[in-house]
């Protein structure tokens, strides 16, 4: 799969917050606002794993009815490695 310029901007923020959230451990910033921050990042990181599973899971769809082939395994795929990833 190839990746666009949007989804790795996205990465490139999520890599950002972890080195603002490690700055912050280093500050000893309180434990609240640490955990915040990690939040964010998860959460990040959980919005832009959908992302990549449903641009995948499009393109996938597409190219089976181009070949006449059902699309209900990769749709069950893509849906377990959302819950897995969570």
């Amino acid at each position: 799969m190839k990746y666009d310029a949007q989804v790795k901007n996205r990465m490139k923020r999520i890599e950002g917050q972890v080195r603002g959230l490690l700055k912050m451990m280093e500050d000893d910033k309180e434990c609240r606002d640490v955990v915040t921050q990690m939040s964010a990042v998860r959460s990040a990181l959980d919005r832009t794993a959908a992302l990549i599973v449903s641009k995948n899971l499009e393109q996938c769809i597409r190219e089976e009815k181009q070949s006449g082939e059902k699309s209900e395994d990769l749709i069950k795929e893509a849906v377990d490695l959302l819950v897995r990833s969570r």
